[in-house]
This record gives structure tokens, sequence and C-alpha cells, in this order.
């Protein structure tokens, strides 16, 4: 299929295959039998760096390691010359490495190609004799670390000194693949907490984190195959049943990405290492507004830092506000794929969240003269119309566009 669809069929997401592999098993037994022993930090530490790099050099490949090494001097020797022009040098370089290997072939088709097809499809044909069949392996992950990493030390803050620290931060491996999003204030004293030493405590938590995980993963597969059959029958279906297929999504991609982040937290905290918490019950937040507070909560806090509030945020008017929250989330959206579907679901919940500002400083003047019983009601009509918006948007996300509205109109026709 060409470089940047999306397939009809909900397959599992990288991630869970990794952590669901023959090899990565074996892997982890190994590394949890040499980090636990009684070791001195510093031996601990080497251990910790060396299956960082066997993990990437066994999932990403000497090709794939290649940008991301280079990537990763950059950043490290921009941080530590203490000189801002170098930083935002860093920072552009970054930016255009994720640009050239996720997104280059989706502007040449999709963008060029709109204006000039035989260019853009010229172009896309050069780009795939140049550029590897997918992209290097995390690469979203590993820019948007460095570009907050370079962006925190311009502000002032201490660079990481020792290389083998940041390259624990840049490549530990728990949160490479998906997450979560690690700042590095945070991560270098979790980090130094682990080498010195694991509590029993954190060997049980971690354990039941990542058996949480794998349950959840489990299901997400087994919804995969759910939805994947209602989306091939769905004009089949009764109409009332048509509306399971947005749940059975929802539930899926809920699983799905928080199975994967529970794995990596509990990892880690088998480490003795603690990362940020990634979800928190998303599905029952009654406005947009506070389902992005506990969904993909990394992504979207990076993006509220290092996007929303650099464009301005709210501090020039409601009008400025919306624009910059709908850019915000068209970053969001491209950050999963390169893909108009992608883009569409970013504007999308962009749009949703300017409409959610606007009810929320409405509803804040009449909020606290309301009665008990209309509070509940209230909070229970934003939950039902934040439930429905965020179910149908994933339609968006997960098909191409025109497949998208095609089912949406099957869903909702009378």
């Amino acid at each position: 299929r060409r470089r940047g669809s999306i397939p009809l069929r909900i397959a599992p997401s990288p991630a869970s295959m990794i952590f669901l592999s023959y090899w990565f098993f074996v892997f982890a037994c190994g590394f949890f039998a040499l980090y636990l022993l009684p070791l001195i930090p510093a031996v601990r530490r080497v251990v910790l760096l060396a299956s960082c790099l066997l993990f990437q050099v066994h999932f990403a490949g000497p090709a794939g390691m290649a940008p991301i090494v280079v990537l990763a001097a950059i950043t490290y020797l921009c941080a530590l010359s203490g000189r801002r022009a170098w930083m935002s040098a860093g920072i552009a370089a970054a930016v255009a490495t994720l640009v050239f290997y996720k997104y280059l072939v989706f502007l040449a088709v999709d963008g060029l190609g709109m204006i000039a097809p035989a260019l853009g499809q010229a172009a896309a044909a050069d780009l795939r004799g140049i550029l590897p069949e997918a992209p290097p392996l995390a690469i979203s992950f590993f820019v948007f670390e460095f570009v907050h990493y370079l962006i925190e030390v311009r502000r002032g803050g201490a660079p990481i000194r020792s290389p083998i620290d940041f390259v624990l931060f840049a490549a530990f491996w728990p949160s490479l693949v998906a997450g979560p999003i690690k700042r590095y204030q945070q991560f270098l004293p979790a980090l130094e907490q682990g080498v010195r030493g694991v509590a029993g405590s954190d060997l049980v938590v971690g354990a039941l984190r990542v058996a949480t995980g794998l349950a959840k993963k489990f299901t997400a597969d087994y919804l995969g195959q759910v939805v994947a059959f209602w989306a091939d029958n769905l004009a089949m279906l009764p109409r009332g049943e048509r509306f399971g297929i947005l749940l059975a999504i929802g539930l899926r991609i809920l699983f799905d990405f928080s199975g994967y982040s529970d794995m990596a937290i509990g990892f880690a905290r088998m480490m003795g290492i603690r990362l940020p918490e990634n979800f928190n019950w998303p599905y029952l937040a009654t406005s947009l507004t506070q389902f992005w507070q506990r969904w993909h909560i990394s992504l979207s806090s990076w993006v509220r830092d290092y996007v929303y509030i650099p464009l301005g945020g709210g501090r020039r008017g409601l009008v400025r506000q919306v624009a910059n929250g709908v850019a915000a989330f068209a970053a969001v959206g491209l950050w999963h794929g390169a893909g108009w579907n992608f883009l569409v679901w970013g504007l999308y919940h962009g749009a949703g969240l300017g409409l959610s500002t606007l009810v929320l400083r409405s509803g804040a003047r009449l909020w606290p003269a309301m009665p008990t019983a209309l509070r509940y009601a209230t909070m229970a009509l934003g939950w039902s119309a934040t439930m429905a918006f965020v179910l149908v948007g994933w339609l968006f996300f997960f098909y191409p566009v025109p497949r998208a509205w095609d089912m949406l109109r099957l869903i909702v026709a009378r």
C-alpha cells in the first residue's frame, strides 16, 4: 500500500508486537536477571545502557540507528555548548530530521501532488529511492524528547554532562517505542534512584502493572478483530447495532495505548525508575478539555508547553486562543502519522476544544448558582457529549477520510 496510507483493518500497534515477541521475552528475562543483582550503581548503569543499545540495534537495525545516533550527538553537543544559537540550530535539526523521514513523501504526494500530480508522483518516486521503507524506529519520540531537552537547557536548565546518562535518557527501552514522553528533569533523579537499588515493592507493583498492560493488549487485539468484522459488514448490521463499532473502536484504542503505557511504566518500575503516568480514566471526562488532560498526558502536555503556549496560548484573546489550539492539535494529529486522516482528526479535536472552551467559560458564570441536581445533570450531559465527540473522531483516526465519512453516514442513517 501507499506510504502513509492507513489500512481498513486495524492492526496491532508496533509497540505491542515488540513487547509480545519471543525475542523480547528472552531479552527481558536476561536483563532483569542481571539488573536485579546486588550491583554497585555504576555497574547497574552500564547494564542498563547495554540493554538499551541492544534493544535499539535489534529492533531498529544499523540503518535505523544511524540517523538517531547522529541527531543524539548533535543534541548532546549543542546543549553542552551553552550557546543559545547552537541549541536553536539543534532544535531545527531535530525537526528537520522528523520532517525528512516521516513527512516528506506525504508532502510530495498529497501536498505537491494536489497542485501538480505528475510532479508530485515524480518527486515521491525519487524520495522513495532515498528514504528507507519506514522511518527510523520511534523517531517521533526521539525528536520530541530532544526538542524538549534543548528548549529547557536554552531556558537555563542544566545540561546532561554524562554521555551515559544522556544515552539512557534518549534510549531508555521501556518508553522508547510509544512513550510516555519523558522530561529529563524528572527522569534523571528517577534514574539515579533506580540504579542505587530496587525495592521489593517496586518489583511487585511493576510486575502487576505489566500484567495489567498485557491483559489490556490482548483485549485490544480481540476488539481489533471485532472492529474489522463490523467495518466490513457495517451496511448489513441493524441500524441500532451500528453504533457499537464506535464503542468497540474507542475501547480498542484505549486498551491498546494505555496497555502499552502500563507495560512501559511497569518495566521501568521493576528497575526502580518511575515514569510519568500517561492515562487517567479519560473516558470519565465531562468535557473535551478534561479529556485531553487525561488522555496521552505526556503528549498533550508536551504540545501545550512547546507548541500551544509559544504560539500565544490564551493570552491574546479568545479568537487567538482557539486558533492556537487548532494549530497545536493539527500537530498532534500529524504526530501520529503522515496522512490526511490524522490531520483531519487533529483539526477536529482542535475545533472541538475551541467550542469546549466557549461552553466552559459560559457555564462557569452559572455553575455557582446551580442546584445540586442540575449540576449532576449538566455533568451527565457534558460526559455524553464528550464521549460522542471522541468516539466519532476515532473513525477519522483509524480510516482514510472518505472511508470514515461513509462509515459515519451508515451509522447515523435513518
